[in-house]
């Protein structure tokens, strides 16, 4: 290959190249950018098989020529860096020294310390009287950096640094950004990758949303979120960058640390990873800087004038540059600029220790504030900064740039002593040999510095408001007339009497503007399109066409202050604009109240690390799943049929969890949520079923609101019991079914039964075994009794309970009461066909909850063998059907 490319006319090149020259000196880039595109339109008209590039050159961004004065003092700047990297460092070896099984990281913070202590010093504003907060996912794998920053700020405690990732006995601190361990302190959990940046773009997008609806001024506020390139491998990381870029969204800034390796070795070690994701997030529409190389290397490339160095640069794979920096000075210059004549010419003058220290983009300070203050600058676009480093920077012969770096805990003395020079340390032998923690003094130059950039920004950050500020009468129960009173006989899916509460709560003049529905795009299956008139969809642009259905009564209606969410086919995405609602009361002391509805088989099993993320973070909202249960949407099938997901809720444990069968009873779980999170701010959030089914409501029972809050209450008790008596227990749309079996058992067996709704076995499981852990721990004093087994201990009969969920669900109170306990469920994979068929398929219908009944009653000896046998005949059960769980 020839170091410089063959022309037919360098003349003529020549003169191209210095007219656009000419241009973007007299007339300025603007104009430059103009005459380059009309070129291109008008080659690509005269048929030149022309693509837009998505990629530039393997050198920075900005230009030297455009970068700012850098308003800070450098070298300052640097040795308090230099302290924070100190203290990472000993806060993991003091874990390890404790126990190996506490682990840590260090590698990751030293790639990203300049990343961070910029936008610390420069950047991240704190919430203040002049504004509201920038908002930072920080990556979680940097936690020991940002602890070590605040132990400099004097809020975090030697001892704290000392006992890290050991928080049982109460000094220490988490092991990554957990709020719900620190909830003052971190903002997001950040850890599981791939969920940082797609809440951020959603995060940002609320912010948006927040303004355009009128209701809080977000206009200077930053959503800034730190991520590594090996994470921007999981699906979450990329997978929402065209809402960011089409929804504008300039409050928005990604910074990816790109240190070229993920886990176990390089991120593309074939490739380009740098590249790759500039081509990635330039075709998303975002707007993209690249930092590359340091200051260092700005001579060097001022002396390329023919693109030989630049060319190098690109051609060199990351791998390479890996091996570049495993190694030293001399191999560099042998294997880089030795693999062309010019470019070792070029580098002569320089001694291989240079060499070595030609540093990266992402460790040069005012390259990454040259970077920073064009992302803030930037409009229209949302902002992508590509900052190139070394995974282990600093870390030396410890690992620094090598395939066993991020899993490295460890480093010798003679190590540590190298990391104190190579740094500028002053820190005793002693110190390092006891792997002393190091705080230079409140009255030095390091902490003053320090102090007064985060004052002049506003404050600390992290921090994490715990309360709003504000308190929110919520509405009575009184407010919710139609659920209560029932249906009068008319016939209608608890999905439909959500809307209507919903509807309600959104004429509430206090609560009203803070509702913030969201629909990933079945508004219309759930009977919700009436609100597109009624409050508008959201869009940051209003509404720039005339909607096909205009004509129509509900037609499809977008606004700039539209107050409905509606998402597209995206459950995670809408997810992450229900955590943002829901974390809003901390995030802009101002409280929301999302409601997210969607189809309940895609609930838990989409979004689960999202969920878990929204536990962490104190989320406070209601999320529906409807069309819920096994047997309650007939023909969609074994994909859509969900028998399982409100089990997988229930076991978060700030998640309260209901399977509501009557319109009242949704009523007064929502009314009572709604008091809990807004009113009194607890932290916890609410997963409700919601079926599509209809059928007649009956009136809210007298005195029955506590239990439909515990999980359990008496809905029908028998007037004369026979000797021959069953509890029988349902939830859901299922309870409808048990009511059915206790009219046929009376009927055709003389068989009496108790009907109890069960709201929640999971709320009855929470209690009882907060009741059985008290009497363990109390063995002195008189037993306390459960909710549940109080409600049933003096009701005669085995108890039969069934839902339309796997057994599980009901198995969760199975330990909690005496009586024989039989359980139906709807074990194994869906079917398409009429709820009638389905129930019988999975034997939960009102013929199989008699059969249960009476085999219960059997193993009592109230019955014999032959009055099941004649069971099986009445209602047609057939023995030999196929088992459902496995068929």
């Amino acid at each position: 290959m020839k170091p410089i490319d063959c022309d037919p006319d360098p003349l003529e090149t020549k003169e191209w190249l210095e007219s656009l020259l000419s241009v973007l000196k007299v007339e300025g880039a603007e104009r430059a950018e103009f005459l380059l595109q009309r070129l291109l339109d008008k080659a690509r008209q005269h048929g030149l098989p022309l693509t837009g590039a998505l990629t530039t050159p393997y050198i920075n961004t900005i230009p030297v020529n455009a970068e700012p004065a850098f308003p800070g003092d450098e070298a300052l700047e640097k040795r308090i860096a230099a302290l924070i990297r100190w203290n990472a460092v000993i806060m993991v070896l003091r874990a390890g020294k404790i126990s190996s099984e506490l682990g840590g990281h260090i590698a990751s913070y030293a790639s990203a310390a300049t990343l961070y202590e910029v936008g610390f010093n420069h950047f991240f504003h704190a919430a203040s009287d002049q504004q509201g907060g920038d908002l930072l996912y920080i990556q979680g794998h940097s936690s020991p950096g940002i602890y070590a920053r605040a132990f400099l700020e004097g809020r975090l405690r030697d001892t704290q640094l000392a006992h890290f990732r050991q928080e049982i006995g109460g000094q220490g601190i988490t092991s990554y950004p957990h709020p719900w361990l620190m909830p003052d302190f971190w903002q997001f959990p950040t850890v599981s990758m791939g969920l940082g940046p797609m809440q951020a773009i959603y995060q940002a997008r609320f912010l948006k949303y927040l303004h355009n609806r009128g209701l809080l001024n977000t206009q200077n506020r930053k959503t800034w979120a730190f991520c590594g390139d090996g994470e921007m491998d999981e699906p979450e990381s990329l997978g929402a960058l065209a809402i960011a870029a089409r929804e504008k969204l300039d409050n928005l800034i990604f910074v990816v640390n790109c240190n070229l390796q993920r886990l176990d070795g390089p991120v593309r070690g074939n490739g380009k990873i740098i590249q790759e994701l500039e081509g990635d997030f330039r075709g998303a529409g975002w707007h993209v800087i690249k930092v590359i190389w340091g200051q260092s290397w700005d001579a060097l490339l001022a002396k390329d004038k023919h693109g030989l160095l630049q060319r190098m640069m690109m051609e060199t794979l990351d791998g390479e540059y890996q091996n570049y920096r495993a190694k030293d000075g001399a191999f560099i210059r042998e294997h880089f600029f030795g693999k062309y004549p010019e470019l070792k010419a070029m580098v002569a003058d320089l001694s291989d220790d240079d060499l070595w220290h030609l540093t990266r983009g992402g460790h040069d300070i005012k390259k990454v504030y040259a970077a920073y203050q064009s992302a803030v600058a930037h409009t229209g676009q949302p902002t992508v900064i590509l900052a190139k480093t070394i995974k282990g920077y600093g870390m030396g012969t410890a690992g620094e740039g090598q395939n066993i770096t991020h899993q490295q805990k460890k480093m010798t003395h003679e190590q540590l002593l190298a990391f104190r020079d190579r740094f500028q340390l002053e820190i005793s032998d002693q110190d390092i040999e006891n792997l002393s923690f190091h705080h230079p003094g409140q009255d030095s130059p390091e902490i003053i510095y320090l102090q007064e950039h985060r004052k002049k920004l506003g404050g600390y950050l992290p921090t994490r408001r715990t309360l709003a500020s504000e308190t929110i009468k919520t509405p009575p129960l009184e407010a919710f007339v139609n659920p209560l009173l029932g249906s009068q006989q008319r016939e209608i899916s608890t999905t439909m009497i959500f809307v209507e509460i919903l509807r309600q709560l959104l004429k509430d003049k206090t609560l009203g503007p803070r509702i913030v529905p969201i629909v990933p795009d079945e508004s219309r299956t759930f009977g919700m399109e009436g609100f597109f008139r009624q409050i508008g969809i959201y869009s940051p642009v209003g509404q720039r066409y005339k909607p096909v259905d205009a004509d129509q009564l509900m037609y499809y209606r977008e606004d700039k202050k539209g107050q409905l969410l509606e998402e597209g086919i995206n459950e995670a995405g809408a997810f992450c604009s229900w955590m943002a609602a829901a974390t809003s009361y901390s995030t802009n002391n101002l409280s929301m109240v999302p409601f997210y509805i969607y189809y309940a088989m895609f609930g838990y099993q989409r979004v689960g690390d999202f969920v878990w993320a929204a536990g962490d973070m104190q989320a406070r909202g209601f999320i529906l799943g409807a069309t819920a249960g096994r047997t309650t949407l007939a023909g969609e099938g074994l994909q859509h049929q969900d028998g399982h997901n409100l089990l997988f809720f229930s076991v978060v444990p700030n998640c309260v969890a209901y399977d509501p069968c009557f319109g009242y009873e949704l009523a007064v779980i929502i009314q009572d949520g709604l008091h809990r999170m807004i009113e009194k701010q607890e932290n916890s959030f609410y997963y409700l079923t919601l079926m599509n089914e209809n059928y007649p409501h009956p009136p809210l029972p007298k005195g029955s609101e506590p239990g439909i809050l515990k999980g359990l209450y008496l809905l029908v008790e028998s007037s004369a019991p026979h000797q021959r008596h069953v509890q029988l227990l349902g939830s859901g749309t299922i309870l409808r079914e048990v009511i059915a079996a206790a009219a046929l058992l009376e009927k055709d067996f003389k068989v009496t039964a108790d009907i109890w709704s069960v709201t929640s076995f999971s709320e009855l499981r929470k209690e009882a075994l907060a009741i059985e852990r008290h009497n363990l721990l109390h063995p002195a004093t008189p037993a306390k009794q459960s909710y549940v087994s109080h409600c049933l201990a003096n009701r005669s009969g085995p108890v039969i309970a069934a839902t339309d969920y796997i057994r599980l669900n009901a198995d969760q109170i199975r330990g909690f009461f005496k009586q024989r306990y039989v359980v139906l469920g709807t074990d194994g994979f869906g079917r398409s066909d009429t709820r009638e068929q389905l129930r019988h398929f999975f034997e939960v219908n009102r013929f199989y909850i008699a059969i249960a009944s009476l085999h219960a009653l059997l193993a009592e000896g109230l019955i014999s063998a032959k009055d099941v046998e004649r069971a099986f005949e009445i209602y047609a059960i057939d023995p030999k059907k196929p088992n459902p769980f496995t068929a």
